[in-house]
């Protein structure tokens, strides 16, 4: 009879490098590079004045990057989201292990949702024309975007300020249905919710 080392599977106590869990031609590593080094977030960072007073805030980016990043995994709730930056390995290492309360991400989603979409529609379309999105379709609240060469990767620049609304458009709808999802009373079980996909 055949011998097989044993897996562990419970929890454990183990270092990590959380750069590490970026791994470079990924779509979190790209969402992490992006928001910190290319994208400006200067209408963000003039919500905060207070420098002198006040606990500090969480930066804009580092809730962008897990927002997002929560979309593309079709997590559209804020407690969820929170719970993921205490559990995956990946949100904690998109958060910094800084493990923000749902009401943060609530309140950040709901107060800024107008200026927010753009920025999510710009990292998109980054992220396709890089092919980060996979040659699978990536599907946000039913728009469905190629992710790989073809007519796509070419034409007009009306072609492409078509796609760029079409993603916003879609970025807009995600925040739309986040708003919505944080307003229910009760937030349904993994059951409830695998239930009414079917």
């Amino acid at each position: 009879m055949a011998r097989y080392k044993p897996i562990d599977l419970q929890p454990k106590l183990i270092p990590v490098d959380l750069a590490a869990q970026l791994l470079p031609g990924t779509f979190e590593h790209a969402l992490h590079h992006l928001l910190e080094h290319a994208i400006d977030l200067p209408p963000f960072d003039a919500r905060y004045r207070h420098d002198t007073t006040g606990a500090p805030a969480y930066p804009p980016a580092m809730l962008l990057r897990i927002v997002r990043f929560a979309y593309a995994r079709g997590i559209v709730s804020s407690r969820a989201i929170a719970r993921a930056c205490e559990e995956h390995i990946t949100f904690i290492a998109l958060s910094g292990d800084s493990r923000p309360h749902f009401t943060t991400i609530a309140h950040f989603v709901s107060t800024l949702g107008d200026q927010i979409a753009p920025i999510f529609a710009a990292v998109l379309a980054v992220c396709d024309r890089q092919g980060l999105i996979g040659r699978e379709m990536f599907a946000i609240d039913g728009v469905k975007l190629p992710g790989n060469a073809s007519k796509h990767r070419s034409g007009t620049r009306a072609d492409f300020e078509r796609q760029a609304e079409k993603m916003e458009r879609a970025a807009e709808a995600m925040l739309a249905r986040h708003r919505a999802e944080d307003a229910r009373e009760v937030e349904p079980t993994l059951t409830a919710k695998d239930t009414a996909r079917r």
